[in-house]
């Protein structure tokens, strides 16, 4: 199964949240699930396809289960130099939208880190395409330390001025642990 990734590239953030990649990385790569991530280099990003890649070299997974680490980098990225060095896949694409396509298409679930801008952007059109019917993929949010509450806040209030239906055709699943992420990727699975 292919696990797009959404996270932070800054790395300027607090090392608990840096671990959070890290274990990301290393769960999915010993579970022999696939990693679908931005391809490039920095923060959570980097933490996720490190361990990923550490994990799936060290950890004795066997070829059979082995899943791959999957990149869409857009050429303004590699202009930066900033780049993934360790995908066994990378897409190269012009433009962000089109990195956005491309990991929606490739993935079978969505998981979104704590990030900023770029991240609630990728959430927000994972949830904007599943509401209109273009996919029906799991989106699942990992509300670490509540980083999330506010949006959660933000949904409530959409809610009571019924903006967003009561029951909404898509709507993202939000987790506090890790642990919990991983009783969701392993529902989907079986």
């Amino acid at each position: 199964m292919n696990v797009a990734v959404y996270c932070s590239a800054k790395d300027c953030i607090p090392e608990d949240y840096l671990r959070l990649g890290d274990e990301l990385g290393e769960w999915l790569a010993l579970n022999g699930y696939s990693l679908v991530y931005g391809g490039a280099t920095g923060g959570l990003m980097s933490r996720v396809s490190d361990s990923y890649r550490k994990a799936a070299d060290l950890g004795g997974v066997t070829a059979e289960r082995r899943g791959r680490i999957i990149g869409v980098v857009p050429n303004r990225i590699i202009h930066s130099r900033r780049k993934a060095q360790n995908c066994d896949v990378l897409f190269v694409v012009g433009t962000m939208a089109e990195r956005k396509q491309k990991m929606r298409d490739l993935a079978d679930c969505f998981v979104c880190l704590p990030g900023s801008y770029g991240t609630l952007d990728e959430m927000c059109d994972v949830i904007s395409s599943g509401t209109v019917g273009e996919h029906r993929k799991p989106l699942f949010v990992v509300n670490y330390e509540r980083f999330y509450d506010g949006l959660l806040t933000e949904s409530e209030h959409m809610h009571s001025l019924k903006f967003l239906p009561e029951q909404e055709i898509y709507a993202p699943v939000y987790v506090e642990k890790l642990n919990d992420l991983y009783e969701c990727l392993k529902s989907i699975t079986n």
